[in-house]
């Protein structure tokens, strides 16, 4: 009987999965997990419980024994009550019997997505600074991650002339993020208007994640999908994690053209079969009882920006007034040190966790994302520790 080692064992991991990095968050968050004491800014979870309304409503449903499967696209229920809150919300039109799944949290929704759109070498344009699961999903899938950045000095807005010098004969979709993370900025109607334009233009499928859309500031949140002619080409990702503070209940959605959520249940049935039953029902609540609680919550949200925003700004780190989400993404490039350095030594010296940009993607150097989704007061912890380790 042969022995393997490790080394042999490791041979037998999948090489797109062996070459692929560990979660840039994650990895700096080892990091904050072996310090006691430390003011982290770094998770992106409200601090807010979920609301007791949602939370009665699941209990109860529980205990009439609502624990067996739903159809694989969800709840029923749910869908029909989904599809009158987003046509009432942001004007959408989707079938609760074929445009409409509900998923393992928005994260599944974009696993499943590109997993169903992708072979072997097809191309995805990735807008980032982004969210950090969205390349490391292409390249799981199969394809290749094209990565289109974006800048401060642009307000970290699209931009087209980038975009089209991203694109080759293998590009197949475009990913898009708004309310953005890490940096706030949102698309607003002229933006996506030239978006669905381009992707008509090289016959592009748009990955829209919108799970931010309920934490806009200023206006009202415009939807790709609601455009003319977008709805065919779009697929709108969104979930209950942030709006809901229902980060632990893990559930999404996905909307799209019938022909292509048939394909993503497909995947869905076979590696997850549906969404925790429970959650669903909650989710249901969510919809029909919270829309005040959802907007206490963002004028709270509102209150911590424009707060760390002002003390980022009058400590030298430029940052601009998030649109949307609760992230400030502050330029430290005149300190001198990489996003990596200034992380790591604010964490050493005045145990406060804050996540470097490049976990964002490259153009995410000479950042650091700070999450306002902590108290108040934890906000002022942190902002006075900055201040004592840039002395001032």
């Amino acid at each position: 009987m042969t022995v393997q080692t490790t080394s042999q064992i490791a041979t037998k991991i999948a090489r797109r999965v062996a070459e692929l990095p560990p979660s840039g968050i994650r990895r700096f968050f080892e990091l904050v997990l072996a310090t006691e004491g430390v003011v982290s800014l770094g998770v992106g979870e409200p601090d807010f419980q979920t609301p007791w309304t949602i939370r009665e409503q699941a209990i109860y449903e529980l205990e009439k024994g609502k624990t067996t499967y739903t159809s694989n696209y969800g709840l029923r229920e749910l869908r029909v009550e989904l599809a009158s809150w987003l046509a009432r919300r942001y004007g959408l039109s989707y079938d609760p019997d074929t445009e409409i799944v509900i998923t393992v949290g928005g994260s599944e929704a974009i696993d499943i997505a590109l997993r169903a759109l992708l072979d072997p070498g097809d191309e995805v344009l990735v807008v980032e600074p982004c969210y950090v699961s969205y390349a490391p999903t292409v390249i799981l899938a199969g394809g290749t991650p094209r990565y289109v950045p974006t800048f401060q000095e642009e307000g970290f807005r699209l931009n087209f002339d980038r975009l089209r010098e991203a694109v080759t004969d293998r590009t197949k979709a475009l990913v898009v993020n708004y309310p953005n993370n890490p940096t706030g900025a949102t698309l607003r109607q002229p933006d996506l208007e030239k978006l669905i334009r381009f992707a008509t233009e090289y016959d592009l499928l748009v990955l829209s994640d919108e799970i931010y859309a309920e934490l806009t500031y200023e206006g009202h949140h415009v939807s790709l999908a609601a455009l003319p002619v977008a709805k065919e080409r779009t697929l709108l990702i969104s979930g209950f994690s942030k709006a809901f503070a229902m980060t632990g209940w893990r559930l999404g959605y996905l909307c799209g053209p019938a022909e292509l959520i048939a394909a993503m249940v497909k995947i869905h049935q076979y590696t997850i079969l549906c969404a925790p039953t429970i959650s669903q029902y909650a989710a249901l609540e969510a919809l029909r009882s919270c829309d005040e609680d959802v907007a206490a919550m963002r004028e709270e949200y509102r209150r911590r920006r424009d707060f760390i925003v002002k003390a980022f700004n009058e400590l030298g780190l430029p940052t601009l007034t998030p649109d949307g989400a609760f992230y400030a993404f502050a330029n430290i490039k005149a300190t001198g040190l990489t996003s990596e350095e200034f992380c790591t030594e604010l964490l050493r010296s005045q145990k406060v966790a804050i996540v470097p940009g490049t976990a964002f993607g490259p153009s995410g150097e000479g950042f650091v994302r700070a999450s306002y989704a902590a108290s108040f007061e934890r906000l002022e912890l942190a902002v006075e520790g900055l201040s004592r380790f840039l002395g001032k």
